[in-house]
């Protein structure tokens, strides 16, 4: 274990699922920390499509009683482990470390709690390979949000963009701000909202933005959108699957327009969010990743509404910032490097993010 807390540089597999569903996302990355900065390498990556049969377990698991939470706590860990060893034996490589995100079951920092399913211990049962994993406990026990994460990663990894755009299920941000302290927040729901529409007009996703693009924005829908109490807040903030079941889909429900007029509006409230969102940082490079960055029309709204200049990475970058960054918070962990950053967060303190399981 010496070894490994003071190994530089590091290989790591960061291992993501997105309340989008749209799969399970594998990254090896190697890190090194190279006096006070740090250097990263992708070397390798995949995504996993989630089965119709783990796609309906994992968007009904409020209907699961108790035991079949925990049940599937297990289950899901075995799922990660191994498709983790599948990804590193297809590659012939290997990883000092696997750095699982897990799947977002509940999550309520009102309430003081926050739950990612995918059991670590399973985890390193099926590769042999330590594993860090529950990187939100520390920050919501610290009266944190429990997220976002990503913005360490940001910060120093990603040092050449003024802020950073993800658009995911959930869009969120990150800057510096004048004290140069990185601050973030959830921003609106992304691909959570227009996935849910899409399948009502049956697809799985808008692929591009084709189908929006052709609708009319509902003003009346896009208002009531808009006076939501959580674009009131101040950050930090964040967003979870149960807010969007409460207050978001209801909205949609009592609307008489068409699915596609709902959607080309839902567009709209996403890019007036993000634009809201980054209206006093000044100008600058926008880095725009997740998978709403291979949306053309909605990275087009964008653009039109912010004031930044938009970058829109390689696809690798695109579909496995996330996954990278998860990776780098292991990175981080066994460098004794604090990553939940409380000017994200609003945590009472700064937490060293995740549990290790041997």
């Amino acid at each position: 274990m010496v070894k490994l807390f003071n190994k530089n540089p590091l290989s790591v597999v960061g291992v993501m699922s997105g309340t989008s569903l749209d799969g399970l996302d594998i990254c090896l990355a190697h890190f090194e920390k190279k006096s006070d900065s740090w250097a990263y390498t992708i070397e390798a990556a995949n995504t996993v499509p989630y089965s119709a049969e783990v796609k309906i377990k994992l968007s009904d698991i409020e209907k699961l009683t108790a035991w079949e939470i925990s049940k599937l706590d297990y289950d899901y860990g075995h799922f990660i482990g191994k498709e983790v060893f599948s990804f590193l034996k297809q590659i012939n490589r290997h990883a000092d470390v696997v750095a699982s995100h897990g799947h977002t079951a509940f999550h309520n920092p009102g309430m003081g709690y926050t739950f990612q399913i995918g059991k670590g211990a399973a985890i390193v049962a099926e590769t042999g390979i330590p594993c860090i994993s529950d990187f939100r406990a520390a920050d919501i026990c610290r009266n944190g949000q429990g997220a976002p994460l990503v913005p360490i990663g940001d910060k120093l990894l990603f040092t050449s963009y003024d802020i950073c755009l993800n658009l995911g299920g959930i869009a969120n941000i990150s800057f510096d701000n004048v004290d140069n302290e990185r601050v973030a927040c959830d921003v609106a729901p992304c691909n959570m909202l227009l996935n849910f529409l899409s399948l009502q007009l049956g697809m799985e996703y808008d692929a591009y933005g084709n189908a929006g693009a052709k609708g009319m924005v509902n003003h009346d829908l896009l208002n009531r959108l808009n006076e939501l109490e959580f674009y009131g807040l101040l950050g930090p903030k964040s967003l979870g699957r149960e807010w969007f079941e409460q207050k978001v889909v209801p909205v949609f429900a009592s609307c008489n327009a068409s699915l596609q007029d709902k959607l080309r509006t839902a567009y709209e409230h996403i890019a007036i969010q993000i634009s809201k969102s980054t209206a006093e940082i000044s100008p600058g490079a926008m880095l725009v990743t997740g998978g709403g960055a291979r949306n053309r029309f909605l990275v087009q709204l964008i653009t039109e509404k912010v004031k930044h200049r938009v970058v829109v990475p390689e696809n690798m970058l695109v579909d496995f910032k996330e996954a990278l960054i998860f990776a780098f918070l292991a990175a981080l962990f066994l460098n004794g490097t604090p990553s939940a950053l409380a000017s994200s967060t609003g945590a009472t303190a700064d937490s060293i993010s995740g549990c290790l399981y041997l």
